[in-house]
């Protein structure tokens, strides 16, 4: 096999102050998802990898990882919104958190039902 991984450009993508915050919660959303996965496969934690024993050190709550772990899962969170800002898409902040009381809204709005979408008419 062949295989010449060519992902967007968007070194030249500067990231709004606004979005600085996004980075990290998407890092430990990151983490999150990837430790769930490997819980739901059988993984535990251990203080070294050992895939025999499905053993691994980073199954461990975001906060307690070594500054080393938390700088891979930024490093792809970043890479995810340079793209998403690259490719002419909008990130907009929650209104609670936007500077000028933006319309943007967070997962948890969304989640709750507290937001309608287009398609959608307000709930009771």
């Amino acid at each position: 096999m062949n295989y010449d991984p060519k992902p967007s450009d968007h070194d030249h993508i500067e990231i709004p102050a606004d979005l600085l915050g996004l980075v990290e919660q998407l890092a430990e959303d990151t983490h999150n998802a990837w430790a769930r996965q490997r819980l739901a496969d059988g993984w535990r934690y251990g203080p070294h990898r050992n895939d025999q024993k499905k053993e691994h050190p980073g199954l461990v709550p975001y906060q307690d990882l070594p500054e080393s772990e938390k700088e891979y899962d930024r490093k792809i969170s970043l890479g995810v919104i340079k793209t998403i800002l690259a490719w002419s898409y909008r990130i907009e902040p929650p209104a609670s958190l936007a500077p000028s009381g933006g319309k943007g809204h967070g997962p948890a709005e969304l989640m709750a039902g507290k937001v309608a979408l287009p398609e959608e008419k307000p709930k009771a």
